[in-house]
């Protein structure tokens, strides 16, 4: 029978060795909160109820962590005092009051756990009638953590390296810290626990000597980088690329070509199209879409924008909450700012900067324009130099083309301003008032040649310099 799941993530060290004034917990991991992982597993398990135990910067893991999984059945309790992980469950005793099922007990430093991994253990846990499973691992050095004792191939307990003797050392398999236990034996056990280890703390491996007297302990192992903590940024970093490397084999797997992976960064939530080719030292972060056939050339970066079917994104562009629709060409060195909204088709060339901008069907804006707040219809040609002047020191303007209209190079567009389908605009020109339909515009002072002029001024130079 399968028990009803909640889950306890433990969150509340401070992780001195971090060096840092943010909590251990909220550390940076792929762009994400370190705790972000292990509560969206155990949310990815259907837990019913998922309680993140914390302490040191409690308010801010709290804001942190509702934030991030608003709507969530996810609730918080507090340990006052750091007095071992054994009293940072049982913090979570009144949160899961009434609960009656199974607990997984996680941890707001362990990043690097799998659904997969998890799913075997509270599927262990139901399939068996031991009070409890854990997951166990043998890594290649297993200095520093808890050791299973055994008899007969039955787990016995857990002792710490620290209170380990030299015997005990030599055993391979450690013990992960990962368990799901029924919650009447959890909370009960809980409350047997005494102090009396090197720390002076409540251990929750204690429980497991506690389940093996009262009806045995399940065992599900796991591969060793499954159970890796983070510590200090040195681990923070290799955690972070055990992730990556995950993130990108996925989608080569589902037909991506990543030209240099060990380079490239995909947010865990991006969705990518097949036969799409990435480049080196690109990064996709949180909310973006890319469809099929897509390339996105060396040095990109991309944050909650979607790129159609077709595209080719040059590179060194940066888009920012941009919309592309399929078949443009963005870049190389183009910046799409949010708002931006590219029609099928369009070209946004070399050091082209948009901003609150819809570019029409086909539309091209090739070289050195800055388009802000520019509603810009089909078949528009954009000469370079071109500006849209949408700001007069206080307010915002929005700048009007219609279809077809061609803007000749070096031209500045005082917003607010509308220039109908099909009219041209003259090179140089600033436009301040309404160009109609089909109507050329040129606002620039006559040119005035002066023959001989240059020969002239290069005579008098040479005379003066020979005085």
């Amino acid at each position: 029978m399968t028990a009803p799941l909640a889950a306890v993530v433990l969150c509340a060290g401070k992780g001195t060795r971090m060096k840092s004034e943010t909590a251990k917990v909220l550390q940076p991991l792929l762009g994400r909160p370190m705790a972000w992982y292990p509560v969206r597993l155990a949310l990815e398990l259907e837990a019913k109820n998922v309680v993140a135990v914390v302490g040191h910067q409690a308010e801010a893991v709290k804001a942190t962590l509702s934030k991030a999984f608003e709507a969530q059945p996810l609730s918080f309790a507090l340990q006052e005092q750091q007095r071992g992980t054994g009293d940072a469950v049982n913090a979570a005793r009144d949160a899961l009051k009434g609960f009656k099922g199974a607990v997984l007990i996680l941890y707001g430093d362990v990043p690097l756990l799998q659904t997969s991994t998890l799913k075997a253990l509270v599927d262990g846990f139901n399939q068996s009638k031991a009070p409890l499973a854990m997951i166990s691992c043998r890594p290649a050095d297993p200095h520093g953590y808890g050791r299973l004792l055994r008899r007969d191939g039955k787990v016995v307990g857990i002792v710490e390296h620290k209170d380990a003797n030299e015997e005990q050392k030599k055993i391979g398999e450690i013990n992960a810290g990962i368990y799901v236990a029924d919650a009447a034996f959890l909370w009960e056990a809980l409350s047997k626990l005494e102090p009396k280890n090197a720390q002076g703390e409540l251990y929750l491996t204690d429980i497991v000597s506690a389940a093996a007297r009262s009806g045995g302990v399940t065992v599900i192992e796991a591969d060793a980088t499954e159970v890796e903590g983070v510590n200090d940024k040195a681990e923070l970093a290799a955690r972070a690329k055990v992730l990556q490397q995950r993130i990108n084999r996925r989608h080569m797997l589902a037909g991506v070509t990543l030209m240099h992976p060990d380079t490239t960064f995909i947010d865990d939530a991006v969705e990518i199209g097949p036969d799409t080719v990435i480049g080196p030292f690109v990064s996709l972060g949180a909310g973006c879409e890319i469809g099929a056939n897509v390339t996105i050339g060396q040095g990109c970066v991309l944050n909650r924008t979607t790129v159609g079917d077709g595209c080719e994104v040059k590179p060194y562009s940066v888009l920012d909450e941009a919309q592309v629709d399929p078949k443009c060409i963005v870049g190389p060195f183009s910046r799409l700012r949010p708002g931006t909204h590219l029609e099928e088709g369009a070209h946004v060339g070399n050091f082209v900067e948009t901003k609150k901008a819809r570019l029409g069907k086909g539309t091209k804006a090739n070289h050195l324009a800055y388009l802000g707040d520019a509603e810009i219809g089909a078949g528009c040609n954009i000469g370079a130099g071109t500006i849209t002047c949408n700001y007069d020191g206080v307010n915002k303007f929005v700048t009007t083309l219609g279809n077809g209209v061609f803007i000749g190079s070096d031209s500045q567009l005082v917003a607010p301003v509308k220039v109908a389908d099909g009219a041209f605009i003259a090179a140089g020109s600033t436009i301040t008032e309404d160009v109609p339909q089909d109507a050329l515009a040129l606002s620039r002072a006559k040119q005035v040649t002066k023959e001989g002029w240059a020969a002239k001024r290069r005579t008098m130079l040479g005379a003066a310099k020979k005085k």
